[in-house]
């Protein structure tokens, strides 16, 4: 039996090869993500340049910027800088409360590790909608927190539809998506490094700050943006614990599309906050690469 010498030709033949098999391999995710993610993308920007009828029909005709330009009205700036807050103030309080519970998770061992993930996962276990409404009754004004309040004296709390209310119910839903790609990232730590800082004489602050804290900086980032994107454009948990006092962008898009009928204005939302979303990712991983 002889053995063929491999020749540049072959090696580049066999490099083909590799390569449409992995296309063939990639070919249904692909074909799934082209069919239900970049058609239905497409649909809604051609339906952002659309005009409509005197009647409020979408009319794929008289092709126009309208409904970008009334992107700049008072009422619009007013509902996405809501939205815009809320959603660094969940990113923020998800960060700071998770990154300690991340770290102890990560320096336990493998026993209790393992419990405290299955305890950190329990959440996706159940529906996020019956969960959101599990809120709207404790916090409601026969809820859990008002009941607490009269027990000590206090007037009965009712945060149910407010900005508290959905802040609350944000930073619940959303903390499971920071604590894990923190728990990875300190997982991964190398602690020879934590301890040549502190023999050094590094106190404990500064060996965290100058050390832990820079190496964990990729799950710091892959949280903040897991977090930050869904909740700018959060729907479900505005709608229940919000209700119509507490109007935000993803509630506003869908009441263009349902009870306004102005699929042209809707579409033109949704482009242009998915557009201003990932311009907002790609300088947030372009400066924490820098600096990680």
């Amino acid at each position: 039996m002889t053995t063929q010498e491999a020749t540049p030709e072959l090696e580049a033949a066999a490099e083909r090869a590799r390569s449409r098999r992995g296309f063939r391999i990639a070919l249904p995710s692909f074909a799934y993500l082209v069919i239900f993610f970049v058609l239905p993308l497409l649909l809604v920007l051609v339906y952002s340049f659309a005009s409509r009828s005197s009647t409020g029909l979408t009319l794929l005709e008289d092709w126009n910027l309208d409904s970008y330009g009334r992107l700049f009205t008072p009422l619009v700036g007013e509902i996405f800088l809501r939205s815009l807050v809320l959603a660094l103030s969940t990113t923020a309080i998800c960060l700071v409360v998770c990154y300690p519970f991340a770290y102890y998770i990560a320096t336990r061992g493998p026993t209790l590790r393992n419990v405290l993930l299955v305890l950190v996962m329990i959440p996706f276990w159940s529906n996020f909608l019956v969960r959101t409404y599990a809120w709207s009754f404790i916090l409601g004004s026969d809820g859990i927190a008002s009941q607490i309040s009269q027990a000590f004296g206090g007037e009965p709390v009712r945060l149910l539809f407010t900005n508290t209310a959905v802040l609350i119910g944000m930073v619940y839903g959303f903390m499971p998506f920071m604590v894990l790609p923190l728990y990875a990232a300190i997982e991964r730590l190398d602690w020879s490094l934590v301890e040549a800082a502190r023999d050094l004489y590094a106190s404990g602050w500064t060996a965290f700050r100058k050390v832990t804290l820079p190496l964990s900086m990729p799950g710091v980032i892959a949280g903040s943006i897991l977090v930050f994107i869904p909740a700018l454009g959060a729907y479900v948990t505005p709608a229940i614990l919000g209700g119509a006092r507490t109007t935000l962008i993803g509630d506003y898009i869908v009441g263009q599309f349902l009870s306004a009928r102005n699929w042209p204005f809707g579409s033109a939302l949704s482009i242009s906050i998915m557009f201003l979303m990932l311009i907002a990712t790609l300088i947030y991983f372009r400066s924490g690469a820098r600096n990680v």
